[in-house]
Formats: structure tokens, sequence, C-alpha cells
């Protein structure tokens, strides 16, 4: 009786981590380039004391892993505005270390560096950071990430591609730490960039939504099952405390 409170308590412990993954991807609705978090559970047996041959099943804590899905692109005519199209990432230079992101706000310094909204450096392929000619033109960005201003390529933007799988770690306004180093994309067909455009959050907020009423319904049902499982528990105990 005592391992279905168990059991409980793991499935409201699972619950309501994806109850916080649900919030966050709401809050991020309108974050550029901001992919929406999901989480895999997984079923964990345990044999009972009793008996060796019976199982029990509890729910994991889940692991956390991106969306791939592609937010819709929203066109603003900023030149310095780039969207990725395809699965690749920026980089951009950060206290932190180099992080990736979706988010393609890109601005100009007055020594014509090339920074993100947060006013860090944007990578090129090489890791290195992107100057433009703040005296030139303005900057055409062709579809392989290439920056030409006046009539000459002067820099590459970097587009990076990393198992987000092996773990990562979130940055400010969508942007992520991977565990596994990043890769330059080379030669890729499926990758491009569009200058003037943004992408748009891939948060879902009418599934995010439904996921969040079958949570707490979830949440709420777990709860009246222990509450039974625990009255009668402590029926079981009154009755057999009274018998002699």
């Amino acid at each position: 009786m005592q391992s279905g409170l168990y059991v409980g308590i793991s499935s409201q412990i699972a619950l309501e981590r994806r109850l916080n993954t649900i919030a966050d991807n709401m809050a991020n609705m309108t974050t550029v380039g901001f992919r929406a978090t999901e989480v895999k559970f997984d079923e964990v047996l345990s044999k009972t004391r009793n008996d060796l041959n019976a199982n029990i099943a509890f729910v994991s804590q889940g692991n956390d892993y991106l969306s791939t899905r592609s937010g819709g692109l929203s066109q603003t005519g900023n030149p310095l505005d780039v969207a990725i199209k395809g699965d690749a990432w920026f980089a951009i230079d950060t206290p932190a270390g180099e992080v990736l992101t979706r988010d393609g706000r890109f601005s100009m310094r007055e020594t014509g560096e090339l920074i993100s909204t947060m006013g860090h450096p944007v990578l090129d392929a090489g890791g290195a950071p992107i100057q433009l000619n703040r005296a030139g033109g303005t900057p055409t960005i062709g579809s392989d990430g290439r920056i030409t201003q006046d009539g000459n390529v002067i820099a590459t933007l970097g587009l990076y591609t990393a198992d987000i799988s092996k773990g990562y770690q979130r940055f400010d306004n969508g942007g992520v730490i991977p565990v596994e180093a990043a890769q330059p994309v080379v030669d890729s067909f499926d990758v491009s960039v569009a200058q003037g455009y943004v992408e748009e959050s891939n948060v879902n907020g009418i599934g995010e939504m439904t996921q969040l009423i079958q949570v707490n319904r979830a949440f709420e049902a777990i709860s009246a099952m222990m509450r039974d499982t625990e009255s009668s528990f402590s029926e079981a105990i009154k009755t057999l405390g009274g018998t002699r």
C-alpha cells in the first residue's frame, strides 16, 4: 500500500518539472529565436522487498531537451537582422564562453564590431569576432552568410551545429551553452540565412496551454489518489491495532 504513495510522489515530482518547463516556454513566447524546452520521462522499475518477482513502476525525474522545430520568420527590413533556415546556430563570445543562439538581431558598434542584442561579439566560422567597416556602405549578407560591403567580402557569419542532446545550459535571450563543443557548418545545403528577417520563438502557445491543463488535472488526480491511499492505510492500521 505504501508503494502507491511512493509512485504518486514520483509522479508529482515529474509533473512539477514539466510544469516548470511549460511556464518557461510560455514566458518566452515572444523571445526571438527561442527554442522550447521539452521533457522526456522514462519508466523506472523497482523490486518490492516482500515479493522479488513484483515490479513497481515509478516515473523518472525526466530529461530536458530542446525542440528542433523552427520558428516562423518575421521580416524587419533591418540589414543587420539575420534569420537561420535549417538546423544551425549563430555563435557569440560572452563572459561565460561561446554561446549558441538563433537570435539574429545584430548591430554594429562604433568600432565596427558586429554584436548581439546583449552586446556580445558575433563570431565567424573560425571563432573570431566579425569586424565591419563603420564608414562603409550598407552590409549585404548572402544566403551562405557572406557579408559584403562596397562590393568586397569582408567576413562570413559563423554557422554552427551541436548535439544539444548531450546536455546544455540556458543563457540570456534564448542562447544555449552545449556540453559538447559546437562545430562550424561546412558546405551544408540544408542551412542558409535570410537577411532582413528574424526567427520567432518556436513555442506553440495553444499546445502549451493544453499541456498545462493536462498537467494540472493529472496533478489533482494523483493528489486525490494519494489521499485515498493514505486514508485506507490509516483505517487498516486502526483496524489491525484494535484486533486482539
